[in-house]
């Protein structure tokens, strides 16, 4: 039978343990805000080469998305680090690479990554990630050349004419697709949204199809009074009102979600996000 001396001592290692167990949990559980609040910094992780969110040589990059990100980290009391990337096969690559495990290389994750597509079905493939704070409503839009084109009622209006398209986008797809190809040898594809939409402030095409916020922001940096418009083109295989843009973080990372969200209540009521949009030419909606 053991004595009541070591049993004392068994008792006093048993709470030294439990203690010992107690503060490893809390530095485990030490996530999140806390480590972000600790490190005082926000890391962002934005796509290279996406006009007019987030473009130009990694060390300036420019753009609306650069700007909400400098506001949402200066609400939060913390210094901006962003983390650009480049697009991978599919979001779900990009979700993965940059919100909730981390590139191979060792590149990422950030703390929160913009320009996300809120779509149901994407969001439940990668439940991962928690998709929130929807910004802008990404719309496909015709943007036209009016001395060519006086009116846009629909994709009959241009055969024969001229068109512009961005490579590997889902506006491309349906245009070069619609009717079984009825308008294919018309359309040139560019490298970017850019190219597509100078193709017809040039004089190169007749019109682009494009997302509106591209269009939106080479128009209002072109020359004024001009003849070009933005008509809706509905095309079967893209949603015609278009899908929100968000954030994205870690499924778990509730508090930074929470405290991302009311930095973006904050921008909207004292008007710095509209002014961001204004900056970017872009129309500020609700999404």
């Amino acid at each position: 039978m053991p004595s009541h001396t070591a049993f004392t001592r068994r008792q006093a290692l048993g709470s030294l343990l439990a203690l010992a167990c107690t503060a490893t949990q809390a530095q485990t559980e030490a996530t999140g805000m806390q480590k972000i609040r600790a490190s005082g910094v926000l890391k962002v992780a934005v796509y290279k080469d996406n006009a007019p969110f987030s473009d130009g040589p990694a060390a300036d990059l420019h753009g609306l998305d650069i700007a909400i990100a400098q506001a949402l980290a200066r609400q939060l009391q913390l210094k901006l680090v962003l983390l650009p990337f480049d697009a991978g096969e599919n979001v779900g690559d990009d979700l993965r690479n940059m919100v909730w495990k981390g590139h191979y290389l060792g590149y990422g994750p950030a703390d929160v990554m913009l320009h996300v597509p809120l779509d149901k079905y994407l969001l439940a493939d990668n439940r991962q990630v928690l998709g929130f704070a929807p910004y802008i409503r990404q719309v496909p839009t015709l943007l036209y050349d009016t001395q060519v084109l006086p009116k846009v009622d629909g994709p009959d209006d241009l055969v024969g004419l001229p068109l512009a398209v961005e490579r590997g986008t889902g506006s491309a797809s349906v245009l070069l697709g619609h009717r079984n190809g009825l308008l294919r040898n018309q359309v040139a594809v560019y490298a970017s949204s850019t190219e597509a939409v100078m193709a017809v402030l040039n004089g190169k095409a007749a019109a682009a199809y494009v997302l509106r916020s591209q269009a939106e922001a080479l128009l209002a940096h072109a020359p004024q009074p001009g003849h070009w418009a933005l008509a809706p083109l509905p095309l079967s295989g893209l949603p015609e009102n278009g899908w929100p843009i968000g954030l994205a973080t870690k499924a778990d990372a509730k508090e930074l979600a929470q405290a991302l969200e009311q930095a973006f209540a904050a921008l909207r009521s004292n008007g710095e996000l509209l002014a961001l949009f204004k900056q970017s030419g872009v129309t500020l909606a609700a999404p």
